[in-house]
């Protein structure tokens, strides 16, 4: 007999038997029938429904959005177009402040049509404006770019109200441009009036320059007070077309709310000062008539210490109740024989910038000064300073395990303050924060020479 190779032999059928072959194309086809009935009822990648459309052009071009429903499609397409209006309209709003100081302010100043004192008045903060302008809109821009680069066609990458809060400082800078508003135009118009060259310039320049769109200098003056209150409305129409299941959301509704009510406090400070203009009014609820008692406080806090706004980081404020103890024995009689008064305090830090972002929502840099602000309440619809803010580079934060609701403040050969608030646990927070920043102080170990508080000589030391 011939041997002959396996390598030689060749089976004339498939191996499977005739029953396993068609068990095996039975579930194919099942397995088939299940992908269709999923592909049929597959989720909405949005919203998790499961009423999309059964998609057959093979062509299509963007399988992603053929995972969406229809309502989820349109959203996309609106909440694309309202980011894109939000990014283009801030761009107009640029352009028109570089008209304002390169076809008015600059000619003007250049031709000595009015003094430097003069062009302050009319023009106001233009210059802040325009750097604040520039370094909000190449973040959008950035934004923007990146999400098209990494295939993000809809820009749901694209967190305007973060963002926005990164920059939240530019809306004090709205706020002193808005309440200048009325006497520069009264300026304006007076000089307008006494000089003839003056009048001359701005006719040529609104009926010759074809920059200015035949608009005349006012009207391009008020390029920022339509802007900012503008802003509310753009983000109410991201809001409604962002899902509260994306990650901005809620910084969109913060953002809507941080300039709602700087909108009210500027038209608060435009009727304390007599004007009759207001702003773009919004409803007010309790927490917008909070924040806009936040912002004059902070105000009067900024004020009084003279630091840069973009310098100052409000850490912690409040309402907290202070007393002053006559001794050092009250620790052995308690806190109930104090007498607490009801104060407003402010804990500020002056620090080195650590990036272009807003120091409210960056990470602490070094801290080149901190101080306590105290102010009373509100007296005659005005705020008062209690005295002369308390620096914590003079001071000594303590605490006592038998007074656990208060922590003392020492002003070194001064004063000593006992602070406590209604709730403990936010007691413990003031305590812990202020004496954070006091020991971030280079003259921490100086001052106390690694010490305890009893060894410091002052009248109001704890025994």
């Amino acid at each position: 007999a011939t041997c002959t190779k396996s390598a030689d032999v060749e089976r004339a059928d498939s191996g499977i038997g005739q029953m396993s072959a068609r068990k095996w194309r039975n579930r194919a086809s099942e397995t088939l029938s299940s992908l269709q009935a999923w592909e049929a009822h597959r989720p909405c990648t949005d919203c998790g429904e499961r009423d999309l459309p059964v998609e057959t052009d093979v062509q299509n071009c963007n399988q992603r959005r053929a995972d969406l429903c229809e309502k989820c499609r349109k959203r996309r397409t609106e909440r694309k177009e309202s980011v894109l209006e939000f990014v283009n309209t801030e761009a107009s709003y640029g352009e028109d402040l570089r008209i304002i100081k390169e076809e008015f302010y600059l000619p003007m100043q250049a031709a000595g049509l009015l003094s430097q004192d003069q062009l302050l008045g009319i023009f106001s903060n233009i210059q802040e404006l325009i750097d604040l302008n520039e370094n909000f809109l190449e973040v959008l821009q950035e934004e923007i770019d990146q999400a098209f680069d990494q295939g993000d066609d809809d820009l749901m990458t694209v967190c305007i109200g973060e963002i926005f809060l990164e920059f939240v400082n530019m809306l004090p800078a709205f706020q002193t441009y808005c309440l200048q508003q009325s006497s520069s135009v009264n300026m304006l118009n007076a000089l307008e009036k006494e000089k003839e060259l003056l009048r001359i310039f701005l006719n040529v320049s609104q009926n010759d320059n074809t920059a200015l769109r035949r608009m005349n200098l006012r009207s391009f003056l008020m390029a920022p007070l339509q802007r900012v209150t503008k802003y509310p409305l753009l983000l109410s129409r991201i809001i409604k077309a962002t899902t509260e299941y994306h990650p901005d959301h809620g910084s969109l509704r913060e953002a809507k709310s941080r300039i709602e009510s700087h909108l009210e406090h500027i038209n608060m400070k435009t009727k304390q000062e007599g004007n009759t203009w207001t702003l773009r009014s919004f409803r007010q609820d309790s927490k917008k008539k909070r924040e806009v008692i936040n912002i004059e406080m902070r105000e009067t806090a900024l004020k009084t210490v003279g630091w840069l706004r973009e310098e100052t980081r409000f850490v912690m404020e409040g309402s907290l109740q202070l007393a002053q103890p006559p001794d050092g024995q009250w620790v052995k009689k308690g806190s109930k024989t104090l007498k607490f008064q009801n104060m407003q305090v402010l804990l500020l830090v002056n620090m080195k910038r650590v990036s272009e972002s807003s120091l409210e929502s960056a990470e602490p840099g070094p801290v080149k000064d901190a101080v306590l602000v105290l102010i009373r309440d509100k007296n005659n619809g005005k705020f008062h300073l209690l005295r002369e803010p308390l620096r914590l580079s003079n001071c000594i934060v303590s605490t006592d395990p038998d007074c656990d609701d208060t922590f003392e403040l020492i002003e070194i050969r001064r004063e000593a303050f006992v602070f406590r608030d209604s709730d403990r646990a936010r007691t413990h927070h003031w305590f812990r924060q202020i004496r954070r920043y006091s020991r971030e102080l280079g003259s921490w170990k100086k001052r106390r020479n690694a010490l305890p508080n009893i060894m410091i000589s002052t009248p109001h030391t704890r025994p």
